[in-house]
């Protein structure tokens, strides 16, 4: 009997640990789809939009755009998901579904007519098409989270590669071939969305299925609410950073040095999809495992692990990129400099997002508000005193200790929902991410880097956890099984 139940744990962790593989990998393949489209928008843009100060004014949209977001969504993306997950049945799906499209709609109408009153009163360049990427960016947020709520996992990925790709294509037509300059980089992210939209929804058909007109939302309406406006604030705050980084380096500086940083965080932004590709696949298993028995084991080992993977990605990405500068033209190859600085605060800022998702699995999100205050707070200061006299520098020191700061405080903020336990072995890789910016600035040949680089990371899997090397062989085991079955097809 006792070997029984030792049996049937051991194939419950396994189980669980195969899902959690297999969800990672789903989300991975779209997610790094997209990442590799988007890096190879990099070269198009720089060589293209010669000027770094206009690409830094699309920029400076675009963050705006992505501020006002969780404003115009009420953040019920992830008030639908969250709650979606919950139900099977299609009455409450349909409630949560009518809900959710009926307030967005309310919102978009609502953000044209403020847009119609700002334009009365002042002249902005492009008003009209950050408003319209603006909405198109809320309605397509909505419709991914609501469909990854429905358990389509496939078709959330889809959603996100159509989109890139759409703007690939898009950017081609509109920014190379039209050379439309910026406004082609805005009509190419506008029309990439409504593509991804059409197609998504004319899968799905959410619309047909679960939206009403006649249903009764107004209890439900409130629970999503009391759930989403207190996600609010603390988006915002998490936002905000990206946005006055920008705003500090342009009044303080120039418009030029605010599109070489945007290129540096854009270049170094694989560190921030892998964050999103982990926290999309431990969101949805996080909840479903909270109230395990051994919760505590299970979300210290996938903590352990991620620090791991993501000192990998950091090593490896950072140090090609130094031994391949020509993919920028010269006018942003300043954006180098700044390249690895900037992928450690994403990496810290990684880290400390891991501690989120104890708030949402015990639907206690009001206390995420503290430690993104933290964060603005320190990146106001911090920009205050260091920007004025070291420019880009000064922005990538500031994040590194805000985020430092963020992590910090949820480390010890986070203990009262679960216990996480922290491997002696995990200092490694988070001593050679720290060794590493050494020599990415004084190993001045690509070889000498790469070679570095294949040091480095050899140290961070010699150290790796038997656990996790089972599991990426695992994950390596199912990939290849996969390709074999298609073939055989």
């Amino acid at each position: 009997m006792i070997f029984q139940k030792r049996d049937m744990a051991e194939a419950k962790k396994n189980s669980r640990s195969t899902k959690f593989i297999k969800d990672f990998g789903i989300y991975a393949i779209g997610n790094l789809g997209s990442k590799i489209i988007t890096i190879l928008m990099i070269p198009l843009y720089t060589y293209f939009v010669e000027r770094p100060s206009d690409y830094g004014y699309f920029d400076l949209c675009l963050q705006v755009c992505l501020l006002l977001t969780p404003l115009v969504t009420l953040q019920l993306r992830d008030g639908a998901f969250r709650f979606l997950l919950e139900t099977q049945d299609k009455e409450p799906r349909t409630q949560i579904v009518s809900s959710v499209y009926r307030a967005i709609f309310f919102t978009t109408i609502s953000t044209a007519v403020i847009a119609v009153g700002i334009s009365q009163f002042y002249t902005i360049k492009y008003l009209w098409c950050t408003v319209l990427l603006l909405v198109v960016m809320a309605f397509y947020e909505v419709l991914a989270q609501v469909t990854r709520g429905l358990g389509n996992n496939k078709a959330f990925i889809a959603a996100g590669l159509i989109a890139s790709f759409g703007i690939g294509l898009f950017s081609l037509i509109f920014v190379a071939w039209f050379k439309m300059g910026i406004l082609g980089i805005f009509l190419a992210n506008i029309f990439a969305r409504l593509l991804s939209l059409a197609l998504v929804e004319l899968k799905m058909k959410t619309l047909v299925r679960f939206f009403s007109v006649k249903v009764d939302i107004r209890t439900i309406t409130r629970d999503l609410l009391f759930y989403s406006i207190p996600l609010i604030p603390a988006t915002l705050c998490g936002l905000l950073p990206h946005l006055t980084d920008r705003l500090f380096l342009w009044k303080l500086h120039s418009l030029e040095q605010s599109g070489i940083y945007a290129i540096a965080v854009r270049t170094s932004g694989i560190i921030n999809n892998l964050a999103i590709i982990f926290y999309q696949t431990w969101q949805e298993n996080a909840i479903q495992q909270y109230n395990s028995k051994d919760r505590d084991k299970f979300f210290s080992k996938v903590f352990n692990s991620y620090v791991f993977i993501l000192a990998i990605a950091l090593i490896g990405f950072i140090f090609v990129l130094k031994a391949c500068p020509w993919i920028v033209s010269v006018n942003y190859r300043p954006a180098f400099i700044y390249l690895y600085p900037l992928a450690l605060s994403l990496v810290i800022a990684a880290v400390g997002n891991y501690f989120y998702l104890p708030y949402q699995c015990a639907k206690d999100t009001v206390w995420t508000l503290p430690s993104v205050v933290i964060v603005v707070v320190l990146n106001i200061v911090f920009n205050f005193l260091l920007v004025p006299k070291y420019g880009i520098f000064g922005v990538t020191v500031t994040a590194i200790l805000a985020y430092s700061a963020m992590t910090i405080f949820l480390w010890f903020n986070t203990r009262k929902y679960f216990t996480l336990h922290f491997e002696y072995r995990t200092i490694v890789p988070i001593a050679v991410m720290i060794v590493s910016i050494i020599p990415y600035y004084y190993l001045s040949t690509p070889f000498f880097a790469l070679i570095y680089m294949l040091i480095a990371e050899s140290c961070i899997i010699m150290t790796l956890p038997q656990e996790l090397k089972n599991d990426i062989t695992k994950m390596i085991k199912m990939v290849f099984s996969k390709s074999k079955n298609k073939k055989s097809d």
